[in-house]
């Protein structure tokens, strides 16, 4: 029942849409009705805002009794699309005390996406977000590592907020993202990530302007930490977003050279270098451990080694090339090449195109649709001068975004604190319009804030891509994890099976594996396969099937 009212089918967005203009028509007439509850509700509020450091912990802990307390209506998630599979393998690696893992002498039957096989066996992905999932794995299960990084997003954000506005507003900013985006989307309900970027943006930019008014160390070593999650999490798009702060803070310092030179300066470069030297020194050592090369990204290994089509647009694809087996040609070969050679833009009609489909998956994710009706307020905040570079960063930020053929809504995690910023001061405008006497914006932001609140288990806030058939992979694995003994799955794809939905992963440690996903690859002996794991129950797995059938392999 719940997941059919979160589906557009239980709440068309016409029928949402048309119930807020009613309310706000409502509002316009009678600004002030119900004001002594709304009232009530803003001095409680208030109250705590002032209380900075309170409000900021308190943030926390309703993320995680709110998520926690709707546990039954919507569960721990389980792992669905290529990437949650790959994060989930670089937190069991590192839950085990380990960057990476030998090479598996079968690795053939294990390949698979977004997983490098060679030199070492290893997640693909930058190693933030399998921290995240090796601290909850630690303690339990990878979800509570998803949990307690949105419950820090949420609080990064609060404390980001009061950097650029009054502690009460900062507060509702805070509280309006933790409902909208932090308690309920993909970013919260899968292992895709999106919170620990996130963090790291609001980190950097809640630092900014209190660095403009004391030049800290505390706020220069809390920007450089922002940086360095960035560069663990989303590099691309982190260096994107801290090139304009960085670029800020020495404007400003170039400015006041000579009042500061002897004494600002020293705190800002020395930490910022310290900073940097720590994390470019990990990156370096994980890219080592893992590639063999400290400047070799796994990244870039992986896509060198299985991708015909470059990372960015600009760059030239090679011809296609030859896999093993079929499922690695169709994705590769097939949805990777057709994608980058519809994203490309080469012409002015493929660059409006390109960016009116990210700006919209933006503002679908982020603000739709009871925040988009803040969003005429903006004109206002770009009066606001000490708000223009927020403007131009988030301008810098969708244009670096148009350089890669793909766009999902937690590569802009990094953007997501300044585009909050904004519209919290959007809304801030907008509850000191009046007409004729009338406090028509006090009742417009009240009814957007309660829209925030009553909508937001009901977004659309699913993956954006959306594979069939996972949950069954689910039911099985659970199945097979309660028989006693070790068990080795054999995958057998049919030539119509859906590519997004990928069945062969596997633990950090496979040898010593509860069970053991292997595909079944046309023209392969699996002999070998067989004989390394001879003391395994063996099962063979046609996830094609409808349903999925499981039953004792033969040959």
């Amino acid at each position: 029942m719940f997941n059919l009212l979160r589906s557009h089918i239980g709440i068309p967005d016409f029928l949402t849409v048309g119930l807020l203009i009613f309310c706000l028509s409502l509002a316009w007439f009678f600004p002030r009705l119900g004001e002594r509850v709304f009232s009530a509700m803003e001095e409680t509020g208030t109250w705590l805002a002032r209380k900075q450091l309170i409000a900021v912990i308190t943030v926390a802990f309703v993320v995680v009794a709110l998520r926690l307390s709707v546990s039954p209506l919507i569960p721990v998630p389980f792992p669905q699309v290529h990437d949650e599979f790959s994060y989930l393998l670089a937190g069991d690696t590192f839950a085990h005390g380990r960057l990476t893992n030998p090479p598996h002498p079968m690795w053939l039957f294990f390949d698979t996406f977004h997983v490098i096989q060679h030199p070492t066996y290893m997640s693909k992905y930058p190693p933030a977000q399998g921290a995240v999932l090796a601290f909850g794995e630690i303690f339990g299960h990878p979800w509570i590592g998803v949990l307690l990084s949105s419950a820090l997003m949420c609080t990064a954000m609060v404390w980001a907020l009061q950097g650029w506005l009054a502690p009460p507003w900062a507060f509702l900013g805070g509280l309006i993202f933790m409902f909208h985006v932090g308690l309920f989307s993909y970013w919260m309900n899968s292992y895709w990530g999106g919170a620990v970027a996130a963090t790291g943006g609001a980190l950097v930019i809640g630092a900014f302007p209190r660095i403009i008014r004391s030049w800290r160390t505390r706020e220069i070593a809390l920007l450089g930490s922002g940086a360095a999650i960035l560069a663990n999490s989303r590099p691309f798009e982190g260096l994107i977003f801290c090139i304009p702060v960085v670029l800020g803070v020495f404007i400003v310092l170039w400015r006041k050279r000579e009042q500061v030179w002897r004494t600002v300066l020293p705190r800002v470069i020395m930490p910022l270098c310290l900073v940097a030297a720590l994390c470019g020194g990990f990156m370096a050592y994980y890219n080592w451990r893992g590639t063999g090369d400290p400047l070799l990204f796994p990244y870039t290994l992986y896509d060198r080694n299985y991708l015909s089509t470059p990372t960015f647009l600009w760059q030239t694809p090679r011809a296609p090339q030859h896999y093993t087996n079929l499922q690695f040609d169709n994705f590769y070969n097939g949805w990777v090449r057709d994608s980058w050679f519809q994203g490309r833009i080469d012409s002015f009609r493929a660059l409006s195109r390109a960016a009116v489909h990210d700006v919209a998956r933006v503002t679908y994710f982020f603000f739709w649709p009871e925040l988009c009706f803040v969003a005429p307020a903006l004109l206002f905040v770009l009066h606001d001068k000490k708000f223009r570079v927020l403007f131009l960063q988030t301008i810098i930020c969708l244009v670096g975004f148009l350089t890669v053929p793909w766009f999902h809504p937690h590569y802009a995690a990094p953007l997501t604190c300044v585009l909050y910023v904004l519209l919290t001061r959007a809304l801030q405008h907008v509850r000191h319009l009046e007409y004729r006497g009338r406090s028509v914006g006090v009742g417009f932001s009240r009814i957007i804030v309660a829209f925030v609140l009553m909508l937001a288990p009901f977004h659309d806030h699913h993956y954006p891509i959306v594979p069939s058939g996972m949950g069954e992979r689910a039911r099985l694995s659970a199945q097979l994890d309660a028989l006693p003994g070790q068990q080795l799955v054999i995958v057998r794809y049919s030539k119509t099976h859906d590519i997004a939905a990928e069945w062969v992963y596997n633990d950090a440690d496979i040898d010593r594996a509860k069970i053991v996903w292997a595909r079944e690859i046309p023209g392969v002996d699996l002999h070998p396969l067989l004989n390394y794991f001879d003391s395994r129950r063996v099962w063979l797995i046609e996830p094609d099937m409808s349903p999925p059938r499981l039953t004792p392999y033969s040959e």
